[in-house]
């Protein structure tokens, strides 16, 4: 059985990214941090984006901050075989070349760790042995 409500799940995607009514003020979407935290070793960005195959790691998340010798060896030209980024949000500096389950979250939690047990079960609470 699943238990989906049209308006709440389209809510809940509206709210994650950023837009809507939000009682945070300047609350933005960081895609760093989510890349970071959902997909560390880039695998799905890997996947997912065939030019970008070639960088390893987390270095996937931002490709336009290596250098010109590691974009040549991953095969990516910037502006040619992927695109510069259209916007660079000041917040994405405190992530780049962050590591997965490197320094500790500002909230005190890490990196990918932290997800790895979450699956189907994540939005339903788990019953304590007695």
């Amino acid at each position: 059985k699943v238990d989906y409500d049209v308006c709440s799940n389209y809510g809940n995607w509206l709210y994650s990214a950023g837009i809507g009514n939000d009682p945070r003020d300047s609350r933005k979407f960081n895609m760093i941090k989510q890349g970071l935290d959902y997909d560390g070793n880039g695998d799905y960005v890997r996947l997912w984006v065939p030019e970008l195959q070639g960088i390893k790691g987390a270095d996937i998340h931002t490709p336009w901050t290596l250098s010109s010798a590691a974009l040549s060896q991953a095969g990516v030209t910037l502006g040619e075989t992927y695109p510069q980024p259209v916007v660079t949000a000041p917040e994405w500096s405190r992530h780049i070349h962050q590591r997965p389950g490197g320094s500790p979250h500002p909230r005190g939690r890490r990196g990918p760790a932290q997800h790895k047990d979450r699956g189907i079960d994540f939005y339903f609470s788990r019953k304590k042995d007695a």
